[in-house]
């Protein structure tokens, strides 16, 4: 019985730990290993979701300008979470796209987006939901303007 309530205690102090790592660093992700109870840290702009935002970012910024601002607002928001996760997403915005091909373009980044989300929520991260949330809902504001 002793056994398993310290096992038990244990695994919750190394959990705990890693929960408070995951918070304090949010840049970084901690990977378990194939050995049990190693933890391995991986840099975020090193991950698929990492990628998916940029690539979001990407086709916002070479969007129509077109959408009242609302595509303009969806960039920042997905700014302010990679900000928040020490992403950079410079780069040079100025190929510009026609009215119908931006649309495709702007469904296609919430789709990214969408998969960026819900990985944020899987991971615990509220503050980078808030952001991809707020970058989606101007997304599909800006779909509706024609």
């Amino acid at each position: 019985m002793k056994t398993k309530l310290l096992s038990f205690v244990a695994v919750a102090s190394v959990m705990g730990t890693a929960s408070v790592l995951a918070i304090t660093q949010p840049q970084t992700a901690i990977v378990q290993t194939a050995q049990a109870g190693q933890f391995e840290t991986v840099r975020f702009s090193d991950t698929a979701e990492a990628d998916m935002m940029h690539r979001a970012y990407r086709i916002l910024a070479f969007g129509d300008h077109d959408y009242k601002g609302h595509r303009v607002a969806a960039m920042k928001q997905v700014k302010a979470a990679a900000d928040l996760l020490g992403l950079d997403l410079s780069g040079d915005d100025r190929n510009r796209q026609p009215q119908v091909l931006s649309d495709d373009k702007m469904r296609e980044a919430r789709d990214l987006l969408t998969h960026v989300l819900n990985a944020a929520e899987v991971k615990g991260q509220p503050r980078i939901s808030k952001h991809i949330n707020a970058a989606i809902r101007q997304i599909d504001i800006a779909l509706e303007i024609h």
